[in-house]
């Protein structure tokens, strides 16, 4: 692949990751939950895992939970406010998030409307940010219900940040819990892009380590409950054993990511260049707000979005046309949808640059847009 500009939806494994996994793998072959010397030296690499993404996140590490990845961490993370409230009588639990929030949020969301959740969905402005204004009025209609607010920190397919510290101060005020989805922020933006979140979710392949594994960290005082059940590991909130392989990767990701954000604001010159070559060749620009220094959603009206992708990796750069967790269907993106209607939906491709992307990366895209975009358009 000549060029990868699709940093959002996976990144490329960092040495020092590919390093400490095989040394785990050499070494920690143990079951971690064994107290035997071959146990405890699997369990270590669990827990150093544990700790650096307590540093990361700026949680204490007994307050940090591994999982599987992203998806099952925000559904650990909303379900926590609403697992005994709905066993027990009273006013009815409330969850608040936007319509443009990651699929692992809005199924969820979905999900626990089934359990008896209500669930008030804020509209996205055409900026891609989901206005605080929204937030003040769900939140004040509550009604001193268990409330939580779930914002990601960073928009999967536009980069827009969003105000994270600001609902939290509101949340906060009218006795509510944030959870933020801080995936596509952790090891790109400072920690203040989940500044005053109770609930913190990442992903360990958004940061340069391996798929398969993540983290929820709370707020002390805080109690996760269990989705599955069968085991006391993760102090019996995600039973199952722990792979010390993995864990490493994800430590020695934790640990590089307090520095990365440096990297990333670096990547925002070539990411201008780029995205000015697409408004110059007929893009229009989908999210205006503040980005995160490294995406560009754009649309090029007259092509659908997957077929211009699938053309571009016909030319060897890599691109996506939505998030990857709805990677495959036909359905357009329902974050452009919801900011600025079906065709410009039908037609965003999302650029995402990472730390490694050099300027012959955006001068090989920059020439293969060219060619395919010389070319007939497809029917939108």
């Amino acid at each position: 692949m000549a060029a990868y500009l699709d940093w959002n939806a996976t990144t490329p494994p960092a040495p020092e990751v590919l390093v400490a996994m095989q040394r785990a793998l050499e070494s920690a072959w143990a079951n971690p939950a064994s107290v035997h010397a071959p146990g405890r030296k699997a369990r270590a690499f669990v827990e150093d895992a544990r700790a650096a993404v307590g540093e990361l996140l700026g949680a204490d590490l007994r307050d940090v939970v591994l999982t599987s990845g992203g998806t099952e961490a925000n559904n650990l993370a909303l379900f926590a406010p609403f697992a005994q409230a709905l066993d027990a009588p009273g006013k009815r639990p409330l969850l608040i998030h936007p319509r443009i929030e990651h699929p692992s949020v809005l199924r969820f969301g979905e999900h626990l409307g089934r359990l008896g959740v209500e669930v008030v969905v804020v509209e996205p402005t055409a900026d891609g940010r989901s206005p605080v204004e929204a937030f003040e009025a769900a939140l004040a209609a509550a009604s001193g219900r268990p409330t939580l607010v779930s914002l990601q920190a960073v928009n999967h397919e536009t980069g827009v940040v969003q105000p994270v510290a600001a609902v939290a101060e509101l949340a906060h005020r009218h006795g509510a819990y944030l959870h933020c989805d801080a995936v596509q922020a952790v090891g790109r933006l400072p920690m203040d892009a989940w500044e005053g979140a109770d609930l913190v979710t990442l992903a360990a392949h958004k940061l340069r380590g391996p798929k398969g594994i993540g983290a929820v960290a709370v707020r002390c005082g805080i109690r996760l409950s269990a989705l599955m059940h069968g085991g006391a590991q993760e102090r019996g909130v995600r039973p199952g054993t722990q792979d010390p392989v993995a864990a490493a990767g994800l430590g020695a990701a934790a640990k590089r990511a307090l520095t990365t954000p440096a990297a990333y604001a670096l990547v925002a010159s070539l990411r201008d260049d780029l995205e000015q070559a697409l408004l110059r060749a007929g893009a229009q620009r989908n999210g205006d707000g503040p980005r995160a220094p490294h995406v560009s959603n754009v649309s090029f009206l007259g092509w659908l979005g997957p077929e211009l992708c699938a053309a571009l990796d016909l030319e060897g750069v890599a691109i996506s046309s939505g998030s990857a967790c709805s990677a495959g269907t036909a359905d357009p993106s329902p974050v452009i949808d919801a900011m600025l209607g079906r065709e410009r939906a039908r037609s965003a491709t999302r650029f995402s640059l990472g730390e490694t992307t050099t300027r012959a990366d955006v001068v090989e895209a920059e020439g293969a847009l060219a060619r395919v975009l010389g070319r007939s358009p497809s029917r939108s």
